[in-house]
């Protein structure tokens, strides 16, 4: 009763809030916290209602409100959370904004969204004074509001108009984004970055060498591999691919390039995958290949272009040896890795547009004569096989090329085409580093370089030109040079279907491990 007698003398509390007797009125109500379910519901409602008329009784107010948020009775809860941007009004703002963040370790759904609407709402209202909570939560807060807190910001922060994220407002986000990234996780970092990398502000290529900055300061790149450390490879292969995006003929790739060929390649056999399933050697060489063409001015480059030439000399294997009547060997044939070659030769012709020489002054004759005959060994090979998937997909279009063998052999006859048309380059005299192909994995953009009429592994002698020679070599022994394996492309479909950025690392992999804090309620 006395709390309606209350609500029926509204407008006079507001025009004389100072009458004891109103205050006295007010206190009712604030105590009514403590009563049955009833006088809860209307002090969830009436406290934030008259809030504004009794400045003196504030700490109290927000108090009693606060202990409403934590009533065991789930509608109750919702209705005081509901209230509470009632009370982000000056200098409450943070301190309304750091409960609602603390209220997101709730578990119920609809009190979750109910936190989650309550604090977009005073963002309108103050976006700075708001983040100011919640970063208050992040850098301070226990384990799972933190975790929640840099959820909200990086699904939401995206969502809120350019009028409530002004520039000094996407300002502050990035500096107090800094600070958190000095102690996060894995998976952390990668949230963290979404959050900095939707900032309008950051959308220069001033703004994108920045966020290039912050991911270097992560990834230890000035530090040595530790190939075995599964934690260490993580934290790697997590940069590379934050950083990857950012990367423009502007912004460069340089230094991560450098790292992989200074500290990743001459490792890439004894690098420990931090997931059970992924091939760690052709993710490597798939973040590699994409940095490739981002690169600046390098001046490591001749030593970088050599390490590239030594792992392709480790893929590309040499034909097998032949027995006096001029019959194979009975040895098995060599493994021709496509997926690893497309890699590598990308990487090394993308660099070689830099050293178009490297090959003609920096190699020796023998190693250079040696690799021409890797290069034609493996380019045979590559015919047959691309004739065998050409054969394969004939004839077929729409849900027959959805099968999963179809799709398997779609991706293989674009690596086998890519490594085709970087061969070609390779042989000509001197070697050429103008063809444009898009790797296997990517979608394509512009119009692909497609490889000419297939010649035969005769046509493409060791001279470096793909004219016929006088003296071919007899069909057979061409036959005889490469059978592919049947089945091979079906046995590694993982390596055809990664997808970069589906990997999952584990929560606090080589990100440090921040350290457990009770702090308790902080309100």
């Amino acid at each position: 009763t006395r709390f309606l007698k209350v609500n029926s003398i509204d407008s006079e509390i507001r025009r004389d809030s100072k009458n004891t007797a109103h205050k006295d009125a007010y206190q009712v109500i604030l105590d009514g916290v403590k009563g049955g379910p009833k006088e809860k519901r209307l002090a969830a409602q009436f406290i934030p209602k008259f809030f504004s008329s009794f400045p003196e009784l504030a700490d109290a107010a927000i108090n009693a409100q606060l202990d409403l948020c934590e009533d065991e009775d789930v509608s109750i809860r919702r209705q005081a959370i509901k209230e509470l941007p009632r009370f982000a009004t000056g200098e409450n703002i943070l301190r309304v904004a750091d409960i609602l963040t603390q209220l997101l370790q709730t578990d119920d759904t609809a009190e979750f969204n109910q936190v989650n609407a309550a604090l977009l709402s005073i963002f309108k209202t103050d976006a700075k004074g708001t983040l100011g909570g919640l970063f208050s939560q992040i850098l301070q807060g226990e384990d799972i509001v933190r975790e929640r807190a840099i959820k909200f910001l990086s699904t939401k922060l995206k969502t809120l108009p350019e009028d409530v994220m002004t520039k000094e407002v996407e300002d502050y986000v990035f500096a107090e984004t800094k600070k958190v990234l000095e102690d996060v996780t894995g998976e952390e970092f990668v949230l963290l970055m979404r959050v900095v990398s939707g900032l309008r502000v950051l959308q220069t290529v001033s703004g994108r060498q920045q966020l290039v900055e912050l991911v270097v300061e992560q990834a230890f790149l000035e530090q040595a591999l530790n190939p075995a450390d599964p934690d260490t490879v993580d934290r790697l292969l997590q940069c590379t691919r934050q950083a990857l995006p950012l990367f423009s003929k502007n912004v460069h790739s340089t230094r991560f390039v450098t790292y992989f060929c200074d500290h990743v390649l001459p490792n890439l056999s004894t690098l420990t995958s931090p997931v059970a399933e992924l091939d760690i050697q052709l993710e490597v060489l798939k973040l590699l290949a994409e940095m490739s063409p981002f690169c600046g001015d390098m001046e490591k480059l001749e030593a970088n272009l050599n390490m590239l030439f030594t792992k392709l000399l480790e893929f590309m294997p040499l034909p097998p040896e032949e027995v006096e009547n001029g019959e194979n060997s009975a040895s098995e044939e060599p493994k021709l890795q496509f997926s690893y070659v497309e890699c590598l030769l990308f990487s090394f012709h993308q660099l070689g547009k830099k050293l178009p020489d490297f090959l003609l002054d920096k190699v020796d004759a023998e190693r250079l004569k040696d690799f021409k005959i890797r290069l034609q060994y493996f380019a045979r090979g590559l015919q047959v096989y691309i004739r065998q998937l050409r054969v394969a997909l004939q004839g077929k279009t729409g849900d027959a090329l959805k099968t999963e063998e179809n799709k398997i052999k779609v991706v293989a006859l674009k690596i086998t085409n890519n490594i085709n048309v970087l061969i070609k380059d390779l042989f000509h005299n001197p070697p050429s580093y103008k063809s444009t192909v898009t790797l296997s994995w990517k979608p394509v953009q512009k119009t692909e370089a497609v490889a000419p009429k297939r010649p035969s592994g005769e046509e493409m002698g060791s001279g470096g030109t793909t004219k016929k020679q006088n003296s071919p070599l007899p069909r057979r022994d061409a036959r005889q040079i490469y059978n592919p394996p049947s089945g091979k492309y079906s046995s590694s479909i993982g390596n055809f279907t990664y997808e970069r950025g589906g990997f999952r690392g584990g929560r606090g992999r080589g990100f440090g491990a921040r350290g457990n804090r009770s702090r308790g309620r902080i309100y």
